[in-house]
């Protein structure tokens, strides 16, 4: 347990959703009006900091396995997709790196898309190509370069731990099931 004023590491931090999208569809994502996704794997970053922490991430499961139907953001709307399902989330656990990692991955496919709140161009980029193990990678490698973790660990849980500030803050870098 953490001590008063300072947050539980294990209790919320940022995360990625790789998102894997079936087939071709137009969704209607909010605000931002009808957008097409092509077939394909997607990364949706997002913060889960303050009061329940990752579980916004539950959250976006029941959307995408169609147990929830409230819309309020973004991802949401891709999510409710019947084409669209949460393959794997990537977590700095501990972290506020949301903006970092979104800036370390490819540029989204949607401008705003997830982004309202800040100056990022979009917190969903597109997988230019890569196999989704490969875009799950490239993922993790951006947190851990977001989180700043120097060290690490082969584990297969995907868990890493650092050296440094990193470390000394409690911040991890995991990769937990997507549904």
């Amino acid at each position: 347990m953490s001590g008063a004023g300072s947050p539980d590491p294990d209790e919320g931090g940022t995360y990625t959703l790789l998102v894997e999208v079936a087939a071709p569809a137009g969704i209607e994502v909010g605000a931002l009006g009808e957008r097409r996704f092509d077939a394909g794997a997607y990364a949706y970053t997002g913060s889960a900091l303050g009061a329940g922490g990752f579980s916004r991430v539950d959250r976006h499961r029941r959307i995408a396995r169609g147990d929830h139907d409230v819309r309020h953001w973004h991802v949401d709307h891709l999510l409710g997709h019947p084409a669209a399902r949460i393959d794997r989330v990537v977590r700095s656990v501990g972290a506020d790196v949301e903006c970092a990692v979104a800036d370390r991955l490819p540029a989204g496919p949607v401008d705003g898309f997830g982004a309202s709140d800040c100056d990022c161009p979009s917190h969903l980029a597109g997988a230019e190509g890569d196999s989704l193990d490969a875009f799950a990678a490239r993922i993790r490698e951006a947190h851990v370069a977001a989180v700043g973790v120097l060290g690490g660990s082969d584990a297969p849980d995907g868990d890493v731990t650092g050296e440094g500030d990193a470390a000394e803050s409690g911040a991890r870098v995991d990769v937990v099931a997507g549904e």
